[in-house]
């Protein structure tokens, strides 16, 4: 019996060496060439990166796939719990394989061999992680095998909740879904935080099989699986029975994914897009889930797209019609010939028509779905034919002045006019653009690029370099000031004549009118933009500072030290110039314009601010009756804020008095700003201001050509500044411009620049700095050629009676 005994125990040990041998070439065997499952610690799946406005409202989405990733501290306690109840109770507690599962599929495996099921698994959460990232589907022992080694492994490079966290984002739940987050969109229309326990039940029943359980095809099925989850999250002690029995009544409704609501800002978007690409490259705009918060005031873009959109079509229109889109024959299938076209890129909303008959009150017109309208003589008496790019011929007296029958033409519903009445329409080839932006901290609110993003990409508020002509002048004013010149300074308007050189023959600037106006003060100077006056200003204190200023304004790099550049001949683009008067008014600081706020990580975390101010008690988040915390500014300066004011209140007295006096008429706010044109119409422009808002306009062709005779910066942008800020100022309180110390307002003459005396009525109140005032009408006139003095030439120039000295 001994014996018999010994050779049980030895056929034992021997059976379980073999065994134990088998096992460890099984896995030595299945070990080989199995996925590296170390990536799985640095594995994040791709999302989508979103732009949102400053309210908080979308504005884009880049990604290649369109995930939607959840950091497992963020999703709802109870969602995570329900996942555990039906997939994995022991998740916390096995070391990435559950024994006890893997027998009773086993058992459950047998029994259902006789009668040819489908094999079932025993998989934990590891293992399924194991197999969705790094395995196939395939149904097979030797999957499993390679499925439990790489469990173990998983479970040793990574923490438990990393585990749960992966598989939690990457779960194929049906729909269309990867991940809870997502699948809580799709078949409900909820955040995750929304979620009912039903829900929360019906979700963690799908990572199974999500056909099988499919809400409406399969409902009996679903809403079983969804009841035993009920069940297993009672037995879990996640919820109470009562809570269970409750969500076991409810149906499972599904829910259409609404529409995300997106505003559109294309130009605005396209330049952050540029911005992220250029930080952090293309794998991380489209992959790494950034959440990017902009600048963007959604109402001033909207604003301003009007505003620009009505300012170029009214442009356009005093120009001229460039005639029919295309023609074609009107018999009885011209419905089939109209609905071959398509709308031409910028048309928007506007419709395309054919001209079906002209008659002596305007034109028939019909559109491709077989309706027709008509076009009356008053909406189309715009259309003067367009003769040379810019002169136009005479008024239409008749329809057929403008258009002909089979003529495809764009139209526009009339809302005043009477049923199936329509306006004719043309695309603007000029181009534009317009930008407003927080003159405190460079904040950009509005970027309107273009006429139309879809038919030009082109954005002229950042991409386009142009002349800003008399729109520079402020940076010289602004140079003058800070070297002694006063705004009752005296400086000859008259002819003048420059030798430019060997060879390059004498240059004669002019004014805008032919007029000279002989000795003017500063002020009247900026208000009435003269060019004369202003080339001689920049003569006396030298091209050199003036290229110095246009530097520390951030308008133009290196400044060629020619003359001809003091009216403004130096490119620049829109966004710089606008950025340039928020100098001026913010006191003289410079600001780095941006458009975004912050940055931040797929997992909340910021890695970029715009605002790198240090300020440890701004992140309090309670009322404890602290103390205000002061955070400092650390901003440039550029000029000495005196210096500032004085120019901003000389730009003011150019929308009340001077080349922007519409503004002043048509807006009862404190506004400031400047025209700007340049040689032969090519460019308009104009720069305005109010104490906290600065708004850019500026036209032009993008092949340069004239804009046409008399079309000024304030005929053509103008009117579209007074767009936007009659809109954006609606229900804005009436704040002045903020007076800095070192400032004092005393009251003149605004065409002499004299102290104004007892009686006069025509007198505004001017800055000096305290001691520069003017005390006499003997002043020294500035004329550039017999001003000998030359102390402004190294320094700043004496002041004492407003005068030059």
């Amino acid at each position: 019996m001994l014996k018999f005994t010994l050779y049980i125990l030895i056929g034992l040990a021997v059976t379980a060496l073999v065994g134990a041998a088998g096992s460890i070439f099984l896995i030595y065997h299945f070990a080989r060439g199995l996925p590296d499952y170390q990536q799985l610690a640095d594995y994040e799946p791709p999302t989508v990166t979103r732009v949102h406005a400053s309210d908080g409202r979308l504005l884009a989405e880049y990604a290649i796939e369109k995930r939607v990733f959840v950091p497992l501290g963020a999703m709802p306690k109870r969602v995570v719990q329900s996942f555990l109840a039906a997939e994995d109770r022991y998740f916390y507690e096995h070391p990435g394989i559950n024994f006890g599962s893997i027998i009773r599929a086993a058992v459950q495996n047998l029994r259902g061999f006789s009668e040819n099921r489908r094999p079932i698994g025993g998989s934990t959460i590891t293992q399924q992680v194991a197999k969705n990232f790094l395995l196939t589907n395939e149904v097979s022992i030797e999957r499993k095998v390679k499925e439990a080694i790489l469990a173990f492994r998983i479970e040793r490079a990574l923490t438990k909740d990393r585990i749960l966290e992966l598989y939690l984002n990457e779960i194929f739940l049906g729909f269309g879904s990867y991940g809870v987050a997502a699948a809580a969109l799709n078949y409900f229309n909820k955040a995750l935080d929304e979620l009912t326990i039903a829900e929360m039940a019906y979700l963690a029943a799908l990572p199974k099989a999500p056909n099988n359980y499919h809400p409406v095809r399969r409902v009996l099925a679903a809403k079983a699986r969804r009841d035993w989850v009920l069940d297993q999250m009672v037995e879990a002690k996640i919820i109470g029975a009562t809570a269970a029995q409750a969500a076991k009544y409810e149906p499972i409704e599904t829910r259409r994914r609404s529409e995300t609501e997106v505003t559109r800002a294309d130009y605005f978007t396209e330049e952050v897009r540029r911005d992220i690409l250029a930080r952090y490259g293309e794998k991380a705009l489209y992959e790494s889930g950034l959440s990017i918060k902009t600048t963007l005031d959604p109402r001033l873009q909207a604003i301003g797209e009007m505003a620009l959109k009505r300012g170029l079509e009214a442009y356009d229109r005093r120009h001229g019609w460039r005639g029919a889109i295309s023609r074609i024959s009107v018999d009885h299938l011209w419905e089939a010939r109209l609905s071959e076209f398509s709308p031409p890129k910028g048309s928007g909303t506007w419709k395309l028509a054919v001209v079906l008959e002209v008659h002596d009150r305007g034109a028939d017109i019909g559109f491709a779905s077989g309706s027709q309208a008509m076009i009356p003589l008053t909406e189309m008496a715009w259309a003067r034919p367009r003769l040379d790019g810019v002169r136009v011929g005479p008024r239409a007296s008749h329809a057929r002045d403008v258009v002909s029958v089979g003529d495809i033409v764009l139209v526009e519903p009339v809302s005043s006019g009477a049923l199936n009445t329509y306006a004719l329409r043309q695309i603007p080839d000029v181009g534009g653009g317009l930008v407003a932006l927080d003159p405190h901290t460079g904040r950009v609110l509005a970027m309107i690029g273009g006429y139309d993003f879809g038919e030009s990409q082109f954005n002229r508020v950042t991409q386009a370099k142009r002349q800003p002509g008399s729109a520079f002048k402020p940076i010289i004013y602004t140079a003058a000031l800070d070297n002694g010149f006063t705004p009752s300074s005296l400086v000859l308007d008259g002819p003048i004549v420059i030798d430019q050189g060997p060879g390059l023959g004498k240059w004669r600037p002019s004014n805008y009118s032919p007029e000279f106006y002989g000795p003017s003060t500063l002020r009247l100077g900026i208000e009435k933009s003269r060019n004369l006056m202003t080339i001689r200003l920049a003569r006396f204190i030298g091209m050199e500072k003036v290229s110095d200023y246009a530097r520390r304004f951030g308008v133009v790099d290196d400044l060629p030290q020619m003359l001809s550049m003091a009216l403004g001949a130096g490119e620049t683009t829109l966004l710089r110039l606008s950025t340039a008067y928020a100098v001026l008014v913010n006191g003289g600081k410079r600001i780095q314009p941006t458009m975004i706020d912050r940055i931040q990580d797929r997992r909340g975390r910021t890695i970029y601010r715009h605002d790198t101010r240090p300020c440890a008690s701004c992140g309090d988040v309670a009322w404890r009756s602290q103390v205000e915390p002061e955070v400092p500014d650390q901003r440039v300066q550029v000029v000495e804020p005196a210096t500032a004011y004085q120019m901003v209140s000389m730009l003011e007295g150019v929308v009340h008095r001077g080349t922007g006096a519409r503004i002043g008429r048509e807006i009862p706010k404190a506004l400031a700003g400047k025209t700007g044109t340049t040689n032969d119409f090519h460019d308009a422009w104009f720069i305005g201001f109010t104490p906290d808002l600065v708004v850019g306009v500026y036209v032009g062709y993008d092949t340069p050509q004239p804009l046409g005779s008399a079309e000024s910066g304030s005929a053509v942008a103008v009117p579209i500044f007074i767009d936007f800020m009659r809109e954006a100022l609606a229900e804005a309180p009436n704040i002045p411009f903020r007076v800095p110390p070192g400032v004092r307002l005393v009251r003149v003459d605004p065409t002499s620049g004299l102290l104004a005396r007892p009686g006069d009525k025509n007198i505004i109140l001017e800055a000096f700095r305290p001691g520069t005032e003017p005390k006499s009408e003997n002043r020294v006139v500035l004329d550039g050629s017999d001003a000998t003095d030359t102390t402004a030439a190294s320094g700043r120039v004496g002041g004492g009676t407003g005068g030059l000295y």
